[in-house]
């Protein structure tokens, strides 16, 4: 048997290193594959303005002619400096399970990382807290998500066995939507929003969101300013999430939060149907069918919601707005017929996001991992 690493450098390499995940994972009940030419943009140096403070470096393992496995280091200049390491990520990390692949593909990862100087490697994370993160460790006979990762059992047990160790833990929760907004949270949202002046945002019309656009992505770089391992989106970063986003937004599903004084926004909330099982049939392709199968589930009466980005402002933090959003949203919920929401990862360590759901039905259901190791 005969292993072999090579880089990644021309873009027929690189959708041979995209669609390695579709093909290791096919036939997986759980699996939720993504867009094969959406994760071709957020590699490509050309077209992803992460690379403005970024650089990565793509490795494919052949083992006896064939993929066995992928890896990507990324090394985040800014947040490097935010946050003051040496950190190399790794991530859109797959391999069959096999150790001579794993340890080619993480070695090459690291000598590329010391050359640059760096001194630590962590992951699975991406070039931005927007691309997916966190190694699964529990929940394995779960669904995935649009916004997750899904891996094999193996993939950490390989790590623990290299010498990595736990960095950080993201929770998932299975929130089962209630009958009605429950009343503790309908009382305190009627009193933050009188005592802070505040105001809910719904939109008719997609346009109409576009002058909030870029509020709520300065609202998200304030809040998720403290985060594990965020670095703030740029102009250029916020304006190629806008475009890629608000076509694919469902308004009632959006909601805004903005003080009455000077229009800003305070809080925001953005969910969608589940997407999973039209991801599952569109198998990476929005062609020839794709397309339908995620324009029919964003618009169908979902049995799962899923909570994909929310965020306060610092400031109103601990102050009853996430509650003034739920107020909101599960009206919309209930319209639905919706029966449970997935919550998508969440910091082990972020108690006072953990803290809103304490007033509904809820089964922690999914953990992931950040592994980390000295280099």
């Amino acid at each position: 048997m005969s292993i072999k690493i090579i880089e990644v450098s021309t873009k027929k390499e690189l959708r041979k290193f995209v669609k390695f995940n579709i093909k290791l994972y096919k036939g997986n009940p759980y699996h939720v594959p993504n867009l094969i030419d959406e994760e071709m943009m957020t590699l490509s140096k050309d077209k992803n303005p992460a690379f403005e403070n970024c650089e990565a470096v793509y490795f494919l393992a052949y083992k006896d002619g064939k993929i066995a496995g992928r890896i990507a280091g990324i090394i985040v200049h800014e947040c490097n400096r935010i946050w003051n390491q040496k950190n190399v990520r790794f991530g859109f990390v797959d391999f069959i399970d096999d150790e001579e692949v794993v340890d080619g593909l993480f070695d090459s990862v690291i000598s590329w990382a010391k050359k640059k100087g760096m001194t630590t490697i962590h992951g699975p994370m991406g070039f931005t807290d927007l691309d997916h993160e966190g190694m699964l460790i529990e929940g394995f006979d779960r669904m995935g998500t649009m916004a997750s990762i899904y891996n094999y059992p193996y993939y950490p047990k390989h790590l623990e066995r290299m010498g990595f160790n736990k960095d950080q833990d993201w929770y998932e929760y299975k929130i089962y939507i209630p009958n009605g907004i429950p009343e503790k949270h309908q009382r305190i949202g009627n009193i933050v929003k009188q005592k802070y002046g505040l105001n809910i945002i719904k939109f008719k019309k997609r346009k109409e969101i576009w002058p909030y656009a870029y509020k709520i992505f300065d609202t998200l770089n304030k809040a998720y300013a403290p985060l594990y391992g965020f670095s703030p989106l740029t102009k250029k970063q916020i304006n190629y999430y806008i475009n890629m986003y608000i076509p694919m937004l469902r308004l009632d599903l959006l909601t805004v939060i903005v003080r009455e004084s000077d229009d800003e926004v305070v809080g925001f909330g953005i969910s969608l149907p589940s997407l999973s099982h039209a991801m599952r049939k569109a198998k990476g392709s929005l062609l020839p069918f794709g397309f339908f199968y995620l324009l029919k589930a964003l618009y169908s009466k979902p049995k799962v919601i899923d909570l994909y980005l929310t965020g306060v402002l610092p400031e109103y933090r601990n102050k009853g707005v996430n509650a003034l959003l739920f107020n909101d949203l599960i009206p919309e919920y209930i319209r639905l017929g919706a029966e449970y929401a997935e919550s998508n990862p969440e910091l082990s360590t972020n108690n006072a996001v953990q803290a809103q759901w304490d007033y509904f039905k809820r089964e922690h259901h999914k953990t992931r991992r950040a592994f980390i190791k000295q280099i």
